[in-house]
C-alpha cells in the first residue's frame, strides 16, 4: 500500500494527514499523540473512525495541523482520517457514514458587522 493523503476542515482548523500501513502510531505536528492531545475526550474523538474500522492497529499516521483550537482541531483530523479509511477501502464507506463521520461540519463563526459590536450584537438602543 502507497501512502494515502487526506485534507480534514472544521471551523478554522486544517489537518493533513499521510496514512501508512504500520504499528497504529499517530505523529501529529513531530509530536506524540497523547502529548498533543492529552484529554482522553479529544483522544477519543480522533480515534472514532478507526475504532469504528477496526484499524487502530493497521496504520501509521503523520499529521500537519493547523488553525482553530484543539477541538476543532481533533475534529478536522477526525474527518480527514474517515476520509482516508475510504480512500483505503470503499466498503469502510457503509460503516463510516451512518455515524456522521463523513459529514464536513460546516458551522464557522460569523462575521463581524459594521456599526456593530459584534456579529449580532447591537450597541444599547436609547430613544431620547
Amino acid at each position: 500500500m502507497e501512502t494515502v493523503n487526506t485534507l480534514g476542515r472544521r471551523k478554522s482548523a486544517v489537518a493533513r494527514i499521510y496514512v501508512n500501513e504500520g504499528k497504529g502510531n499517530i505523529i501529529i505536528n513531530s509530536r506524540e499523540f497523547k502529548e498533543y492531545f492529552p484529554t482522553t475526550t479529544l483522544q477519543y474523538i480522533v480515534k472514532q473512525p478507526l475504532s469504528i474500522v477496526d484499524a487502530t492497529e493497521k496504520y501509521d499516521i503523520k499529521v500537519n495541523l493547523g488553525g482553530g483550537g484543539i477541538k476543532g482541531q481533533a475534529e478536522a483530523l477526525r474527518l480527514a482520517i474517515s476520509r482516508a479509511l475510504v480512500k483505503i477501502d470503499p466498503e469502510a464507506r457503509k460503516q463510516l457514514k451512518p455515524e456522521g463521520m463523513l459529514t464536513r461540519d460546516p458551522r464557522i463563526v460569523e462575521r463581524k458587522k459594521p456599526g456593530q459590536p459584534k456579529a449580532r450584537k447591537r450597541f444599547q438602543f436609547s430613544k431620547r
